[in-house]
């Protein structure tokens, strides 16, 4: 699961893979603005076939909290 989501951000960041860290962040990453960061949720729904909560979206501020809550979804 964690490759998929890596892989989501690398293409909606336009990073390589391997840039994506758990700490990544939108102090890390500088292409991550709030049009990306909409663009990165919508990408993760459709790879997970997912809907977040609205109140959820501001949060998804870094992998690992992207991850817990993909996690809470999926299992």
């Amino acid at each position: 699961m964690e490759d998929r989501i890596r892989n989501v951000m690398a293409a909606v960041f336009d990073l390589p893979p391997d840039k994506i860290s758990d700490d990544s962040s939108p102090h890390q990453i500088a292409a991550w603005d709030s049009m990306k960061h909409l663009n990165l949720v919508l990408a993760l729904e459709e790879e997970f076939d997912i809907r977040f909560e609205e109140a959820e979206i501001p949060s998804l501020v870094n992998f690992k909290i992207i991850a817990a809550t993909i996690r809470a979804y999926v299992e």
